[in-house]
């Protein structure tokens, strides 16, 4: 008899490793009943992460949001699930024990069925009153492994980690493969494990697609006895976020597991809708860039949900990099370089911070601490001279304990400055404040809402809570997606107008110099030179150029492809830089046409 494997749509985390922001309560509302309709998901991710959050930036209502977005799976028997960060809550740093009590409440009486709770740095400590919580609310209880790859993070270290989830009482164990850099193999014999030892328990995996080994470690966990796997769908599948659900179901099906059949009517209504919201405005907070995959993420670990943040931090402080790097007289960093540059820091800086698995929030930790090193170094001075305090919290063990040791260039320095270890559990050093929340909304006349989801909501985002209230959340983000429309109108103005300019120009070169060839671009996409090392493209004006010689790379979404010279001549200009966005038909290069001599016969 075949194993069932079943599968869950990760509609929340899809759009949270998309972009900025989660569709609106309307545009759930109105996309849930196709993705019942596939009649392939037993599970759905809804909520949670920062799903709530954003609910609050639009100047919404997150309690409306969840309700209505979670009403129609629960009629249809489909099982809800939500993300919390253990001591984090839902948001990026502690919550009081009382706040962390009432959350599973609240989510409970809002429809929410499982809660997929995970501590990023594995301290058992943080997700026992998670465990606790949930099930005394009544819910699932799923306790999460936050999985990345590191001479610590061993399959022996992550049984000890489940030994202790399981004694609390936790109901099903999820592999969080929040970076996709699990090593199938190792996935697969953690999972057997798991089963071996506790046999009536529910896996559940989730890998990310970004470095490319998520359909691998798909099929081994499978293999090895898990019960569900998270799975995206078009046109958010993918690229940083999750394998899509046709081609998972199409490769569990081929290994001999039972698996639903897909309407692929319903898909293609659901992927419409999808579209539909992108078009609407979500598009607007969408890096292109997390729908390519990158194996460069193997070597840094790095999660692809965060790629959209740092790229952000990157284009903030790239210019400034450049202008003290010209100061010096030393060479600039193109975009490309810069980021090579960060995964290589955060590689050398990782197990000096004792191996945090990069995931939400210590990934953002380790990456700023690699950021601000780079800073650092290339105005000449030592790394780790900037550490904001939730990074120190983190090194201090506020947070949790650390699965590896901490280097001593960073004991050295908290020494230094005075800084003192904490090794008591983490939930202690933050008392309960619910009281207060209470005696303010009192003050202001605020109801604490059905179930206490109010009081809730503004206990765990009070800030952002404070500004739906006033009104100040959703004029600001009117503004913000008003800016983000114009400045795509401007973008889009400069790109016809250079395509104006080169078009003329290459006009103008065809008619003023005859053996002057333009090389264009086959296709949409990004030129490099030396891609692999190599110092064999033509760098300056005046290189000569062989007719089949490659003169760059271009780097579409689906390939890399050589662009190859048509004859033999002299570079007479290189027009794109190192990292240039191109379209189809932009000139690449102008060249000087050489014809070949031919050897006259003597006559004898």
């Amino acid at each position: 008899m075949k194993r069932k494997i079943r599968f869950s749509l990760v509609y929340r985390d899809m759009w949270q490793s998309s972009g900025k922001y989660q569709p609106r309560v309307e545009q759930l509302k109105e996309v849930a009943p196709g993705i019942i309709e596939m009649g392939c998901f037993d599970r759905i991710e809804t909520n949670g992460g920062a799903f709530e959050q954003v609910q609050l930036l639009y100047g919404e209502n997150p309690n409306t949001a969840v309700r209505e977005w979670t009403k129609p799976f629960n009629e249809a028997g489909i099982q809800t699930h939500m993300l919390e960060r253990a001591l984090n809550g839902i948001r990026m740093y502690p919550v009081p024990a009382d706040i962390r009590r009432l959350m599973f409440k609240v989510k409970k009486a809002q429809g929410v069925n499982i809660a997929r709770s995970f501590c990023g740095l594995n301290d058992h400590r943080n997700l026992e009153l998670s465990i606790k919580y949930a099930k005394e609310a009544g819910m699932i209880s799923q306790a999460a492994l936050s999985v990345t790859h590191s001479p610590v993070h061993t399959i022996e270290y992550y049984m000890d980690v489940v030994n202790r989830i399981v004694s609390y009482g936790a109901d099903e164990i999820c592999l969080k493969d929040m970076a996709g850099v699990g090593r199938p193999a190792t996935l697969g014999e953690l999972v057997r494990q798991i089963k071996k030892k506790y046999p009536g328990i529910i896996v559940q995996y989730h890998g990310h697609s970004g470095p490319g080994m998520s359909v691998a470690s798909m099929l081994e966990v499978a293999r090895a006895g898990a019960d569900y796997l998270d799975v995206a769908m078009e046109p958010l599948s993918w690229g940083m976020i999750h394998p899509d659900v046709i081609a998972i179901r199409s490769v569990m099906d081929d290994a001999g597991f039972d698996v639903p059949a897909i309407n692929m009517e319903a898909y293609m209504k659901v992927r419409a809708l999808t579209q539909s919201f992108i078009d609407d405005f979500l598009g607007y907070f969408i890096d292109p860039r997390n729908k390519q995959v990158s194996s460069l993420l193997i070597s840094s670990g790095l999660p692809g949900g965060m790629m959209g943040s740092m790229m952000a931090d990157l284009k903030g402080v790239h210019q400034g990099i450049n202008t003290s790097l010209k100061k010096q007289g030393r060479q600039e960093l193109s975009e490309d370089e810069l980021i090579i540059r960060l995964f290589s820091e955060v590689e050398t800086i990782w197990p000096v911070l004792g191996y945090p698995p990069l995931v939400t929030p210590f990934s953002q930790y380790v990456k700023n601490v690699a950021l601000m090193n780079i800073i650092q170094m290339t105005s000449g001075k030592e790394r780790y001279g900037m550490i904001d305090n939730n990074t120190w919290d983190m090194i201090l063990g506020k947070a949790g304990k650390l699965p590896g040791k901490l280097g001593k260039e960073v004991t050295d320095l908290a020494e230094k400055l005075g800084k003192e270890f904490y090794s008591g559990n983490p939930q202690d050093a933050y008392p309960d404040e619910l009281p207060a929340f209470r005696s303010e909304m009192k003050k202001n006349g605020w109801e604490t809402g059905d179930d206490g989801e109010e009081l809730f909501e503004f206990a765990i985002h009070d800030r952002q809570y404070r500004d739906y209230r006033s009104g100040a959340a959703k004029t600001r983000f009117e503004n913000e997606l008003a800016k983000a429309k114009e400045q795509l109108i401007v973008s889009t103005t400069i790109q016809v107008a250079e395509t104006v300019s080169k078009k003329t120009e290459s006009l103008k070169s065809k008619h003023s110099d005859s053996d002057l060839m333009l090389i264009t671009s086959p296709s949409k996409g990004k030129i490099y030179y030396n891609l692999f090392g190599e110092l064999t493209e033509p760098s300056k004006p005046g290189d000569q150029v062989n007719a089949g010689e490659r003169i760059c790379y271009i780097q579409t979404n689906s390939y890399i492809d050589e662009i190859k010279s048509p004859c033999d001549g002299e570079v007479a200009e290189i027009v794109v830089l190192q990292g240039a966005d191109v379209n189809k038909g932009d000139i690449l290069f102008r060249i000087r046409e050489q014809k070949r001599k031919k050897n006259k016969k003597i006559a004898g």
